[in-house]
């Protein structure tokens, strides 16, 4: 169930959405809505009901002592608003939760009827995957869309895959089926260090957002975190000359695939955000970058490597661009999410 009580009416409102579990390798998707969450200061008002659609065998609620009292903190997916100040601003729409155990299709009606409720103009959907992608290069962040105008527009992927899909496929082809744009940005993660956090890919996915919504996301220590979560890896990975030959056979691969897509394109987009960032009489919920914003680090020489087991993660191991020849797209699944009222969906979460 969706309380609206005490929701303003909204500007212009996007849902940005990400899910824990089989979409989130290195908690990097989950993370980046938790920082627009925290930077911007969004206030919880509406949550789905959590014995709808989770098993507490698989997501087991939490109990915790508020003075002195127990309390349970269920696993659910919650919703927050946050407004963006500026000269024209507007409202982010935040979902935040974990991937549900049962019942997508209920799930995906929910919150779409939450979503026309509110006026929303768009939902973005952030999910991360494993790749076959280095450390020492920036993450690939692919755009992808089952709308071809859309995808012509917005110059975002026009989706192809088939195959295992997660809570992130059903949500996107649920909104196409009911005629609300929908986009999933989806970060590429190396499976050698696929445990959270990974910073790298947040910002990743949080300069993505950016370019896509036209926005200037405040990202206060990320940058830094980054840079240290880098510089750690680099630090393990030299201690092993196996794993350095590895990760130069992926870096060598990635910047041969990549080699035609240092384009005019490219550098205008990242000289875009340079200057979007700086731009002056931005009122303070605009949140423009510190020094900690720089994203030279993106473009690091190699340096350190770490040996990869494969990953353990189903489905999907890379992101489209990632390295050619392997791997599909993103995981969307083409017949998934019509909006029906039926009980159970196929689905199961998978951490």
């Amino acid at each position: 169930m969706i309380e609206l009580e005490g929701v303003p009416e909204l500007i212009d409102p996007v849902m940005v959405a990400a899910f824990e579990g089989w979409n989130d390798a290195g908690d990097a998707a989950s993370a980046a809505v938790a920082h627009l969450d925290r930077e911007w200061k969004g206030e919880v008002f509406a949550a789905l009901d959590a014995e709808d659609y989770y098993d507490f065998q698989v997501n087991r609620p939490t109990v915790w002592l508020d003075g002195g009292v127990r309390k349970i903190t269920w696993p659910t997916t919650r919703l927050s608003v946050v407004r963006i100040g500026g000269e024209k601003p507007r409202d982010l729409v935040l979902v935040r939760g974990i991937e549900p155990s049962m019942r997508w299709r209920s799930f995906c009606n929910e919150l779409l009827g939450f979503a026309h409720e509110l006026g929303v103009e768009m939902v973005v959907i952030l999910g991360a995957l494993l790749g076959d992608t280095p450390h020492t290069r920036p993450v690939p962040v692919s755009g992808v869309t089952s709308d071809p105008d859309l995808a012509r527009t917005m110059d975002l992927e026009e989706t192809r895959y088939e195959g295992p899909t997660g809570i992130v496929g059903i949500l996107q082809e649920a909104c196409t089926h009911a005629g609300v744009p929908a986009v999933s940005l989806w970060a590429a993660v190396p499976h050698y260090v696929s445990q959270p956090p990974n910073p790298k890919a947040t910002l990743a996915l949080l300069n993505r957002l950016e370019d896509l919504l036209g926005l200037r996301i405040p990202l206060g220590e990320l940058p830094e975190d980054a840079r240290a979560w880098q510089v750690g890896v680099d630090q393990l990975a030299a201690e092993d000359s196996e794993v350095a030959e590895y990760v130069q056979t992926l870096e060598e691969a990635r910047d041969t695939a990549e080699l035609p897509e240092a384009s005019g394109e490219a550098i205008a987009r990242e000289f875009e955000r340079y200057l979007r960032r700086r731009e002056p009489g931005q009122g303070p919920g605009q949140g423009v970058a510190t020094e900690g914003g720089d994203t030279s680090y993106l473009r690091d020489a190699p340096s350190g490597r770490t040996r990869p087991p494969k990953p353990q993660q189903p489905g999907p191991e890379a992101v489209p661009g990632t390295d050619p020849g392997t791997g599909p797209e993103p995981p969307q699944d083409e017949g998934g999410g019509e909006s029906a009222g039926e009980e159970e969906s196929p689905g199961d979460s998978q951490e």
